[in-house]
């Protein structure tokens, strides 16, 4: 499974890639318009610091405007995936930057038949919000598994990128149903490798390494 981090946090990007476990970064408009900074320079910051994936998205909704949008944005680095909203419009441009060699990430999906769509469509990747769901009592983990069978059954080359992962628990359960990437918050990532017994373990090694002598 490859990780994403869902941040336009300069800081918080870093952190995650020193750790060595990062492969690529999501920003949405409220995620960009957090840092105050221009658009297209918080994306190219990003690309410097990250050679994965780099989900960028357009805020047209008509087929021109997010083919114009998607080209300026790709024009920025040569790892930058065009975010595109699920609504037919986008669906028409998706299509055309498929043929044009362009990496696209269609993002708001919430039921299965609108991953088909994009599937067809020729998205790279498709992202399921499994939180949002929850919010509303559905299980945002059905979902990822009803689309991961349905690309399987037709060998779909799009990747199932589980997004607006709330906690550890989503990440473990997506990993389970072979879900190819997940994008978290800076929050999540960090929960990741905490455990109290970690804590406890490490504590009672290091008091006992004080009883002897490293050399």
């Amino acid at each position: 499974m490859e990780f994403f981090i869902d941040t336009a946090d300069i800081g918080e990007i870093r952190q995650a890639m020193e750790w060595g476990i990062l492969d690529g970064v999501t920003t949405n408009p409220s995620l960009v318009a957090k840092t105050q900074k221009p658009f297209k320079q918080v994306i190219k910051e990003i690309c410097e610091i990250v050679p994965g994936p780099v989900s960028a998205e357009v805020v047209a909704t008509d087929r021109d405007g997010i083919l114009r949008e998607g080209r300026e944005l790709a024009q920025i680095a040569p790892n930058v995936v065009i975010k595109v909203p699920l609504i037919p419009e986008g669906l028409k441009a998706v299509k055309i930057f498929a043929q044009e060699g362009i990496k696209t990430n269609v993002t708001l999906c919430f039921q299965a038949n609108q991953a088909l769509l994009a599937a067809k469509a020729g998205a790279s990747y498709i992202s399921p919000f499994v939180g949002r769901l929850d919010d509303i009592s559905q299980s945002g983990m059905q979902l990822i598994e009803e689309i991961i069978t349905i690309y399987r059954n037709y060998n779909f080359t799009t990747k199932v990128l589980v997004a607006s992962i709330r906690h550890p628990e989503h990440l473990k359960q997506a990993a389970l149903l072979g879900a190819d990437v997940a994008t978290l918050p800076f929050s999540v990532l960090s929960q990741l490798v905490k455990h109290p017994l970690t804590d406890i373990g490490l504590e009672r090694f290091l008091a006992d390494a004080k009883k002897f002598s490293w050399d």
